[in-house]
């Protein structure tokens, strides 16, 4: 059989870990990144038992270790320190911080020479019977038997799968950033979130404890764009959380550089998939980051659409995706909702649900199998 041709646009998380899992089952992928070269500004992320037991998988879980930090649990106070929930990680599970930077780095590191281009901007795609094809801004064109758009919440490609609707604004800008650890001395390292007022701060250690990432959440006096990468001002932020708990002052006196990030989610798609193209990572399923999961859930689409892929013929590819967006979509928009819910329930400091196992201890690569 001859190998299936994978085009994956977007060259984030979910994309690369697309392509790292399609590559292992032998698919010929290439990967289109619209940015001159990979990376992500400076952000944290908190890995779960759900997504490193896909990493693992991949026989990626050391390396991913190596730039974590081990989380030793979670504390959930209200703004003047009172205890609203707690839990203690379980070390085998390794809840892990990471930089962004350095998850892409290394799912980037396993994938073979030339499998990524970079400067690729997606302008129009096109599919028959046989085959789809895309075209980037620069003139080059690719077909391929199967197209997975991984280009984010403002995804280009999304409208050839469904009609286009707005991402929904929640009214919640967060301010985030990275302050060196040696700054904060004995600063806990497990994750962190005081809330009330409507409004939180979050914090946790990432590469390997070399900093404390930390997002401040705060009510939005306007609509602005969802951009990861817009100046903020580290005055207005401390500002928000004046007069809360002397660790959240102790943690916001060391900003000195802070970014603002309009929070933005969709109502769940009502399909993924046409024919030869399929929606992955925030392109079909954009969440807001109160469940710790848009990533994880990214690379849990990664794990089950090389499943589902593996030893298909092209001509049996749209069958396929279609089985992967049925696998995924009621999974990930109940994910979406409950990420809705936490983030009510971290601005008012009510106590919320530790129980996720139906998150956490979800096997996807089980859960594929069982349907390929």
């Amino acid at each position: 059989m001859k190998k299936l041709r994978v085009a994956i646009i977007g060259g984030g998380i979910g994309g690369l870990a697309t392509a790292v899992a399609l590559h292992r089952i032998g698919a010929q992928v290439r990967v289109y990144e619209q940015a001159r070269e990979l990376g992500d500004v400076g952000a944290g992320v908190a890995l779960h038992r759900n997504s490193q037991r896909v990493l693992d998988r991949l026989g990626l879980g050391e390396d991913v270790g190596r730039c974590g930090a081990l989380l030793s649990e979670f504390n959930f106070f209200t703004q003047h320190g009172a205890v609203v929930s707690q839990e203690t990680y379980d070390p085998e599970a390794r809840q892990l911080g990471l930089h962004r930077a350095d998850l892409v780095a290394v799912l980037a590191a396993a994938l073979p020479t030339g499998v990524v281009h970079t400067g690729h901007r997606c302008v129009q795609f096109s599919q028959h019977d046989g085959s789809a094809s895309v075209t980037f801004d620069n003139g080059v064109s690719t077909s391929a038997d199967v197209v997975i758009a991984a280009d984010g919440i403002h995804s280009g490609l999304q409208r050839y799968v469904v009609e286009s609707t707005d991402p929904v604004f929640s009214g919640v800008v967060a301010y985030r950033g990275l302050i060196p650890a040696a700054r904060l001395p004995g600063w806990s390292q497990g994750l962190v979130i005081w809330g009330g007022d409507g409004k939180h701060l979050i914090a946790y250690p990432v590469r390997a404890g070399q900093f404390i990432n930390y997002v401040g959440f705060v009510p939005a006096d306007e609509q602005m764009g969802e951009s990861w990468s817009a100046p903020g001002d580290p005055a207005v932020l401390a500002a928000a959380f004046a007069d809360w708990h002397p660790q959240a002052d102790r943690l916001l006196s060391q900003v000195e550089t802070t970014f603002k990030w309009g929070l933005y989610d969709r109502e769940p798609l009502p399909r993924w998939t046409h024919r030869r193209l399929t929606l992955l990572g925030d392109a079909a399923h954009p969440m807001l980051p109160h469940m710790g999961q848009g990533v994880n859930q990214a690379i849990e689409d990664a794990m089950a659409v090389a499943v589902l892929l593996r030893d298909v013929a092209a001509a049996d590819a749209p069958a396929a995706l279609m089985r992967y967006q049925t696998l995924r979509r009621d999974h990930t928009a109940r994910i979406q909702q409950s990420a809705r819910v936490n983030g009510l329930r971290f601005d008012s400091a009510q106590p919320l649900s530790l129980n996720h196992s139906w998150v956490r201890d979800y096997d996807v690569e089980r859960e594929a199998l069982a349907v390929s």
